[in-house]
């Protein structure tokens, strides 16, 4: 397995982690910082950002795929809807009933792959199935479906055949060179297959002969291969895979562009797409990219509240909103704790008061690169750091077992200053999952106690008043 025509500052995608996506550079390990928190030696600074630190789709799919290195136990149902209602349904428990090539084999298990996941094993069947059979999918990230799609290519690809056979598009520059790690990975054992990267910074001359069964790229790029530089012959495309849907229709022109590519493929292509939503603009979106297909899609378990006892903490400001979190600093450190404010300017302010008090916290921010979070992230994870103070960018999709503790120093508000009562359910989410007790504290100015009686009443919850001076009324609580 090899990488072909790569650009110039790196030669595989295993270099992507030490990539600095913003500016296309390598960066050297010992050049990494991390804000305020201290890590290798260093500290930087932030810009007094006022607005409230919203991260999108993008980053988010490529943080959570750099998080999940290996498979989740997802506690979705799988529901399989058919092309032909009549036809069989098949699903298999282990790889070895796919009936698959040994070099395969071989790289599915040097993976940590030992047995198919929820999603794979209803996908797998229908995506090596003969004739092949088109397919759109709800997966998010950690389920295995980004191996499923890339065994589909590699099963399909005739390695004597030295010309594009497998197209994979992604949104972004960073998420293409994730699927081409998969690539990369699983097919190491297959000789004579090959991968290109068709990604900005990447151009080879007009007439290039390409060699390379697998394309991984972004639409722009891609359409420009294809059409203005004439580098690959899309009719000779056998497999077309569409990475991250929803995250697509969100970048200008991407969609556009994608259903361009598609329509040139000939009729026996066999077209796979991939989306963590399905709104109705996504559904749109499929619809004109995937015809005929099967449907696989996940009943996802409700966030609840049910296991997390929540209280408040009524201040002044936020000097007073400092002190509270400091009384309470010993105790939420037996655990870990998430610190979650709603703007970079108050999450900076807050983490650096509380290293200069002598508090060891770590802050996560949107200013910092996908990379760095992800490592970040997985520090506390290892329990490396026991109190992350963080903005909106860590609270969807990231799951700490450890974490027992949710502070909000802010609580969550829309643009328009109403309580923003999806934020406040998945930032509380962080603790009391995998069935475990959690606590959510909400630290809360007397101009905005109004709020948590929405709260109340939109969740039919309680929450409960907390004098965070009375530190024997605290440790009941955290016993």
């Amino acid at each position: 397995m090899a990488s072909t025509n790569l650009p110039r500052f790196w030669r595989n995608a295993s270099q992507a982690e030490l990539l600095d996506f913003q500016n296309n550079n390598v960066v050297p390990e010992k050049m990494r910082v991390f804000g305020n928190g201290i890590l290798n030696g260093k500290t930087s600074s932030y810009s007094d950002d006022e607005e409230s630190d919203i991260d999108d789709p993008a980053n988010q799919s490529l943080l959570n795929k750099l998080l999940r290195r290996t498979l989740i136990d997802s506690s979705h149902s799988v529901e399989v809807s058919q092309r032909d209602p009549t036809s069989p349904l098949f699903s298999v428990k282990s790889f070895e009933k796919l009936h698959l090539k040994d070099e395969l084999l071989r790289g599915i298990y040097a993976m940590g792959f030992n047995r198919p996941s929820k999603i794979q094993e209803n996908a797998l069947p229908m995506m090596l199935a003969d004739p092949p059979q088109n397919l759109i999918a709800q997966s998010q990230s950690g389920t295995g479906k980004t191996a499923a799609f890339v065994l589909a290519m590699l099963s399909r690809v005739d390695a004597k055949k030295t010309y594009p056979q497998c197209m994979c598009l992604s949104p972004t520059f960073e998420l293409a060179l994730q699927t081409g790690k998969v690539v990369e990975e699983m097919g190491k054992f297959c000789n004579g297959i090959k991968v290109i990267y068709a990604v900005r910074g990447n151009r080879p001359g007009k007439g290039t002969q390409i060699e390379a069964q697998i394309v991984i790229g972004t639409p722009g790029t891609v359409l420009d291969w294809c059409f203005k530089l004439r580098l690959i012959n899309v009719k000779n495309i056998s497999v077309f895979v569409l990475d991250e849907a929803d995250v697509m229709i969100n970048v200008q022109g991407h969609s556009d562009h994608s259903v361009r590519v598609k329509r040139s493929m000939p009729k026996t292509c066999q077209m796979l797409l991939f989306s963590a939503t399905f709104g109705d603009s996504v559904w749109a979106f499929a619809e004109r990219i995937v015809p005929d297909p099967n449907i696989i899609k996940l009943k996802k378990e409700e966030l609840t509240l049910d296991n997390i006892q929540q209280f408040y903490d009524k201040c002044e400001n936020k000097e007073q909103k400092y002190s509270a979190l400091c009384n309470m600093y010993g105790i939420i450190t037996i655990a870990q704790a998430i610190v979650f404010c709603q703007t970079r300017k108050i999450a900076n302010w807050l983490s650096r008061h509380m290293l200069e008090d002598g508090h060891q916290v770590a802050l996560l921010s949107g200013e910092l690169s996908v990379c760095d979070r992800a490592e970040m992230i997985q520090r506390f994870r290892e329990g490396k750091d026991k109190v992350l103070v963080t903005t909106n960018v860590c609270a969807r999709g990231i799951d700490v077992e450890q974490v027992s503790i949710v502070v909000n120093f802010d609580l969550p508000v829309n643009v328009d200053g109403s309580v923003d009562f999806e934020t406040y359910l998945h930032r509380i989410g962080r603790t009391g999952r995998f069935g475990k007790k959690g606590i959510a504290v909400n630290l809360i100015e007397n101009s905005f106690v109004y709020m948590l009686k929405e709260i109340e009443e939109h969740f039919t919850t309680k929450i409960k008043k907390l004098n965070s001076w009375d530190f024997d009324e605290m440790e009941k609580i955290w016993k």
